[in-house]
């Protein structure tokens, strides 16, 4: 999986107005946390944009004042109206404790219910699973070259490796949806 590098910076105040005043200069209010440790610190925002606005998964290596730390992103804060970021949390993880993850759904192939009309509906794009860290995916493949008309692919169909899925079993992931146009053009015949 990749590793996205983060630089923070250690913040002692924690003011409501100390926090405006670094939201107001570019950076974005952080903590660090787990094993014992909690730490206050501030990076740029600029640098956050691997890690927030995609839909890959990775692990983070933060470089906290010369001190590096290896984590994932826990929690996101955005703010109501504009959108941008105003705090994110990080969780510190170790290779012999299992960590729970968002991980992207990569479809691979073409139904073969769209090639006879249907249209695809992926109905999740992340499934949260659970592993050690090195055993982490960085994306779950699916092939869906089997997927005939009406018929969909559930969490329950995913090949597991050397983790676990927590989602809820019987959800479907992508289907294959019969279009109105070929609901009609078989009732017509």
């Amino acid at each position: 999986m990749k590793t996205i590098e983060i630089i923070g910076f250690k913040r002692a105040n924690l003011t409501k107005s100390e926090l405006s005043k670094l939201r107001a200069e570019g950076n974005v209010p952080c903590v660090l946390y787990g094993n014992g440790l909690n730490i206050t610190f501030h990076s740029p925002a600029i640098l956050f944009r691997d890690l927030v606005y995609t839909s890959d998964a990775a692990f983070v290596e933060l470089n906290i004042e010369g001190s590096i730390f290896k984590a994932i992103k826990q929690e996101l804060q955005f703010h109501p109206v504009n959108d941008s970021l105003t705090h994110v949390d990080f969780l510190i993880i170790q290779d012999d404790k299992k960590i729970k993850m968002p991980i992207p759904v990569a479809l691979k192939g073409t139904a073969a219910g769209v090639l006879k009309g249907g249209r695809l509906a992926q109905r999740l794009s992340h499934v949260v699973v659970e592993a050690f860290p090195k055993d982490m995916p960085t994306t779950i493949d699916l092939d869906i070259t089997h997927l005939e008309l009406g018929k969909s692919v559930r969490v329950s169909e995913i090949k597991l490796e050397t983790y676990i899925i927590l989602n809820t079993p019987a959800v479907p992931i992508v289907s294959v949806e019969i279009t109105r146009a070929l609901r009609q053009a078989t009732a017509v015949k």
